[in-house]
């Protein structure tokens, strides 16, 4: 049986690259560049730890909204980042995931994160997974269409195993960076009885040393899951 203050799945809202490069007068994607290094460092510290899953809001259903000069540079800098990591991955025992509705990708792009996770299907520690067009209420959507089609029966439990996290157990602890609060559509499900950290410190600027102080306060946390 877990422990109540056990911490398996971190997941994390990335929030504030945009805000970062216009505060030092750059252009938005710069800020995005400097994200990724975050994104290296946290995923790091988290293969160290006793984290076994990392889930990262990379790119929302709703990010299509955006010019399209910078969600094509989100794009490129995603296949840029899926390709030079690869060795990271495997070197470090990371297991490679995506969630989402990957389908509205280019075929290039997904055969990128088809390698990335085939390469790493073997590896046994920490599994960073990238939540690619994601949006919880589309997931939710998604799922129960599966589910009627597979002709099973509409039930928390079924559910549960329809979502595209499936593989991994409900979320215990939710970061968000950039100063907001609130959830942006972001692992509803999973996060129902989540401990919810804010920071107003913007993603390229959050490190290791702020995530270990939060999982501190984690541990420190009486989770009750509706009990006394």
């Amino acid at each position: 049986m877990r422990e109540l203050n056990e911490l398996k799945h971190l997941a994390i809202i990335m929030d504030g690259n945009g805000r970062w490069a216009q505060e030092r007068g750059k252009q938005r994607v710069r800020g995005h560049e400097k994200g990724a290094e975050t994104i290296r460092e946290i995923t790091m510290f988290c293969s160290k730890s006793d984290i076994s899953f990392l889930t990262l809001y990379a790119f929302s259903t709703e990010n299509w909204k955006r010019p399209k000069t910078e969600v094509d540079f989100l794009m490129r800098l995603l296949s840029d980042y899926l390709k030079k990591e690869a060795e990271v991955y495997l070197k470090n025992n990371i297991r490679f995931k995506a969630i989402g509705d990957l389908s509205r990708f280019s075929s290039r792009l997904l055969d990128e994160i088809e390698t990335l996770t085939q390469k790493s299907a073997s590896c046994s520690g920490l599994t960073q997974v990238l939540a690619l067009n994601y949006g919880s209420k589309d997931e939710i959507i998604r799922a129960t269409q599966k589910m009627i089609k597979a002709g099973v029966e509409v039930s928390e439990e079924n559910l549960s195993r329809f979502l595209d996290t499936a593989f991994a157990p409900d979320v215990d602890m939710l970061v968000r960076t950039g100063g907001d609060y609130r959830l942006s559509n972001y692992l509803l499900w999973q996060s129902s009885y989540a401990e919810l950290f804010f920071t107003p410190t913007l993603w390229p600027d959050f490190t290791a040393e702020e995530l270990a102080i939060q999982i501190e306060e984690f541990k420190r946390r009486k989770r009750r899951f509706g009990g006394i």
